[in-house]
């Protein structure tokens, strides 16, 4: 947190909502699906790869804030199961990006001790992709900052089959098929996610009231927080309103009161004001 405001100046436009930030109560894990890119490019008569494009920038801005303000995990929805049904030239572009976007910010992930890790089934990218990806996460594998998720070629029911069929191979390799009792410990530890925290707050970006099979097992009890803004819009400023909202809350995870560790303000979906460009 105190990285965030010595970063700042009081002239900054987004001072007085950093301030406001109680640093004993920002959450551990924030989930982000970053919608709006085509929609973003078709107001301004754009190619969608326009749009994919601009989303770069916050990306990058959303990784660095998250690392000023002391959060531990972030996990960027980047590419779903479900993409692959775009045209291949918009595909073949987003490999494009990523592959641009993890040269360029190795320096300063490095210097920021922000540590990559993705989600997902990594062998259906294309080479190129994958390798830089991978020499990505290893090399940032020592650091011990924020860690950054980002989910590629991820699917929510994916990721819960893998899981279950994970568990099904280890009973049947182990002799012990017939015994078999799966409960919620056992899927977790089965999970892409599995020893990271379950996110505290998810964003969506674009307006859009759904999850898109992201994160469906882990955002069980996530703070649900909704911006019409789209993605290539979405800057420090708007991720800091979520934050105060997430503050805003009071998480009681099933129960009566706010008796849960970490209780924030007020529980359920906040849909912010439309700040759509």
């Amino acid at each position: 947190m105190n990285a965030l405001l010595e970063s700042m100046t009081p002239a900054d436009a987004d001072w007085e909502l950093a301030r406001a930030l109680d640093p004993e109560r920002l959450p551990g894990h924030i989930a982000i699906i970053m919608d709006g890119n085509g929609r973003w490019a078709r107001r301004r008569n754009l190619p969608r790869a326009a749009g994919h494009r601009a989303g770069v920038e916050p990306a990058r801005i959303t990784v660095e804030t998250c690392a000023r303000l002391g959060i531990r995990a972030l996990t960027l929805y980047a590419f779903s199961v479900e993409n692959w049904k775009r045209p291949r030239s918009e595909v073949d572009t987003l490999w494009r990006l990523l592959r641009v976007y993890l040269r360029k910010e190795l320096p300063n992930l490095m210097q920021n001790g922000i540590r990559v890790r993705t989600i997902g089934r990594l062998e259906a990218l294309p080479e190129a992709a994958r390798t830089e990806l991978l020499a990505t996460v290893e090399a940032t594998a020592g650091n011990h900052g924020l860690l950054v998720n980002l989910a590629i070629n991820y699917g929510g029911r994916t990721e819960l089959t893998d899981a279950v069929n994970a568990i099904l191979e280890q009973a049947r390799a182990e002799g012990k098929l017939d015994r078999l009792r799966v409960d919620e410990q056992m899927i977790s530890s089965h999970l892409y996610t599995a020893g990271l925290a379950d996110p505290d707050l998810l964003i969506r970006t674009s307006g859009e009231m759904r999850v898109s099979n992201f994160l469906l097992w882990q955002i069980a009890y996530a703070e649900l927080y909704v911006t019409d803004t789209l993605w290539p819009d979405f800057n420090r400023a708007e991720l800091l309103r979520a934050v105060a909202a997430y503050q805003a809350r009071e998480r009681r995870f099933g129960g009566l009161d706010g008796s849960a560790e970490g209780a924030c303000q007020a529980g359920g979906a906040v849909v912010a004001d439309s700040r759509a460009q």
